[in-house]
């Protein structure tokens, strides 16, 4: 099983050849005869060890499951939330008092957060063995940047900007399983392709404008005009892809018994299409919510 979507490409599990249930690889051949006793390939069970005394060994915890994959994903996003209620009450609180430099360590968070959990989350796409320290220490620093780039909302939108997010997220998510479910939906490899381009083509316009911005010729791509209106729009449309894509793996994995370990894979994946969601889906509401 082959995918375009770096999370899972970079999965040996994931796209091993012939994989069964337990990861166990199928022989390449019908009836083909196996080496007896004493034939090269066979040892003699007298001449077996124990292996090197200390040296690590690899204990499998059974196949990936739908409840490995939820307590998972329950786990990371518990972790996202907890760090952005912390980010949103251990910084000041935004009045009409308030200056620029008091929020000076409010956009640092923001700042620190989002350019962390951007890198480890290209760390995580690419890492072949996947590592739940990692995914933790992404989720905390994506809290982090959520924490604070939602309290800078509330204070100018309005906290119906940042409940509605959090609702419509959590909304969009529901429904995005139910109708993989009840349409049960297929996902080919045109349709991965063109998800992922809309990703990466995505990224690399906020890059852009991230750079524009520094020289004072932003686009307004993301910001909160015309532009901003569509590209919110578009990058909705999008999670909510990444969403059926995410679905489609946790099934497929599933079916082919692929290590429990692989759960972590599947909970940062989704954990990144719902972050993906909910900040497409704040912008949204606070471009509705202005006069």
């Amino acid at each position: 099983m082959q995918s375009n979507n770096p999370v899972f490409r970079r999965s040996e599990e994931f796209n091993r050849p012939g994989a069964n249930a337990y990861g166990n690889q199928t022989y390449a051949g019908n009836g083909t005869a196996h080496p007896g006793y004493g034939q090269q390939g066979y040892t003699d069970p007298a001449t077996w060890g124990t292996g090197t005394p200390g040296a690590p060994t690899e204990v499998s915890a059974g196949p990936m499951t739908i409840d490995s994959v939820v307590q998972k994903t329950a786990f990371a996003l518990g972790t996202v939330i907890v760090f952005a209620l912390a980010t949103w009450i251990l910084t000041p609180a935004i009045d009409a008092n308030t200056t620029a430099q008091d929020l000076s360590g409010l956009y640092s968070a923001v700042m620190i957060g989002s350019l962390g959990a951007f890198a480890l989350s290209m760390v995580n796409s690419f890492k072949r063995v996947i590592s739940p320290a990692l995914v933790l220490a992404f989720a905390a620093l994506e809290g982090v940047a959520l924490g604070g780039l939602s309290k800078v909302f509330d204070a100018q939108f309005g906290d119906s900007v940042v409940s509605g997010a959090v609702i419509g997220t959590f909304a969009a998510f529901a429904g995005t399983l139910a109708a993989y479910k009840v349409f049960n939906i297929k996902v080919g490899n045109k349709f991965r392709m063109f998800v992922m381009a809309a990703v990466f083509g995505m990224i690399g316009l906020s890059l852009m404008e991230l750079v524009l911005g520094m020289f004072g010729a932003s686009l307004g791509l993301f910001g909160f005009g015309g532009l901003g209106l569509l590209t919110a729009i578009a990058g909705l449309v999008l999670g909510v892809f990444m969403l059926v894509m995410d679905f489609d793996f946790v099934e497929q994995g599933i079916a082919n018994g692929i290590p429990e370990r692989e759960s972590w894979r599947a909970a940062f994946a989704m954990t990144v299409s719902l972050v993906w969601i909910y900040t497409n889906l704040l912008r949204l509401l606070a471009i509705f919510s202005q006069d």
